[in-house]
């Protein structure tokens, strides 16, 4: 089955139904004057109405698989870790991360990845059988889609190599097809994935030369393929577009004009930024502003900082999480906080080298 750009259905979005759930509350308006008096009188607490429902502080793990597949392992913060299998070295990453209040996991996954372990690997077979373990740890899942054979981001949107050759519609099809079947395949092993991101870092468009922002409407298409299979299989799932660098106001609105322009449809819009310190602020209300323009609710899908200066890092997530449940985001999502080195000399993560969490980072994102 494959859903093409000829069938495409309509589906509500979960701001459309707040929208008409909103209507029947027209037959309270009468205790809301009671509720503004009280206020007034300093007798009850005014909740902002804009905080979503469940506020996600999330945790992309992506490397873990291949990293306990090459011998490293876990620890939590009293240097106890576990032994057995694989899975069980990676659930045990998971409910540490929920004892710092992780409730939901990013994966990404690549079409055909090589074997590397950081650079590679991540294919559908491993992500579906990850999303399986988060599923089985009361996670929320987020299939990051690159719709690339590596790294898909700001400056790097490279077409999977099997499509490559392929004229526009063929390369739509062979996208939709993809998607549906990903879907399918979580679907058979219980998983139904919270979000789905249609691309990583898409300012520029996906699958370059084909799906380039200079080519809107091919653009839209291939992205709208990802979207309506998605829904085929997961009507509840919400589809988000991933932008990088939010203070880049141009570079968001050209891409999310374009789509839209072309009859482009998504649920959330997700951001990337890893800013620090006194940057923080401004970061948070572009977002906020994104989240108006657009109405869309927002989510953070990436930030992190220098583990050697985690109390930077740790106020700096503080401020983003404080930042984006104040203006009603969906959540924050840390960017491999498992990793350390030498599995890879990034300095982001927020693990130390002996395979323990580094507890300046991860207190603070609990209790942010």
């Amino acid at each position: 089955m494959f859903i093409d750009q000829k069938n495409r259905k309509v589906y509500f979005t979960r701001r459309q139904m707040l929208k008409g759930a909103g209507a029947a509350a027209g037959a309270l308006a009468a205790g809301s004057v009671l509720r503004e008096s009280l206020k007034t009188l300093g007798q009850l607490a005014d909740p902002n109405p804009a905080h979503a429902a469940t506020f996600y502080k999330g945790a992309d793990i992506s490397w873990s698989q291949q990293m306990v597949a090459n011998g490293y392992f876990f620890k939590n913060a009293s240097g106890q870790g576990t032994s057995g299998n694989n899975d069980a070295q990676i659930n045990y990453l998971l409910s540490i991360l929920k004892s710092y209040g992780v409730n939901a996991i990013r994966l990404r996954t690549w079409v055909n990845p090589s074997s590397d372990p950081v650079n590679g690997n991540c294919d559908q077979a491993e992500t579906v059988h990850m999303a399986f373990l988060c599923k089985e740890m009361g996670m929320a899942v987020d299939i990051d889609f690159h719709f690339s054979d590596t790294w898909a981001d700001a400056g790097h949107q490279v077409i999977p190599a099997a499509w490559a050759s392929l004229s526009f519609s063929q390369c739509e099809s062979a996208l939709g097809t993809y998607v549906f079947n990903f879907m399918k395949a979580l679907q058979s092993v219980g998983v139904t994935p919270t979000w789905v991101q249609l691309g990583n870092e898409e300012n520029s468009g996906i699958c370059h030369p084909t799906g380039t922002l200079s080519k809107p409407s091919q653009m839209t298409g291939l992205i709208m393929a990802g979207y309506n299979n998605v829904k085929a299989v997961f009507s509840s799932a919400q589809c988000i577009i991933h932008l990088a660098q939010p203070q880049n106001s141009s570079g968001v609105t050209n891409m999310l004009n374009a789509y839209q322009e072309n009859g482009g449809k998504w649920d959330v819009t997700g951001f990337s930024s890893y800013a620090q310190g006194g940057n923080v602020p401004g970061i948070v209300t572009a977002m906020q502003g994104f989240q108006n323009q657009y109405g869309k609710p927002v989510m953070q899908v990436e930030t992190g900082g220098p583990v050697s200066n985690s109390s930077e890092t740790a106020s700096s997530l503080t401020a983003f999480v404080q930042g984006v449940r104040n203006f009603g985001g969906l959540g924050v999502f840390y960017w491999e906080p498992e990793v350390y080195s030498p599995f890879d000399s990034y300095g982001s993560g927020a693990w130390e080298t002996t395979g323990e969490p580094d507890t300046t980072i991860m207190n603070a994102f609990e209790a942010a």
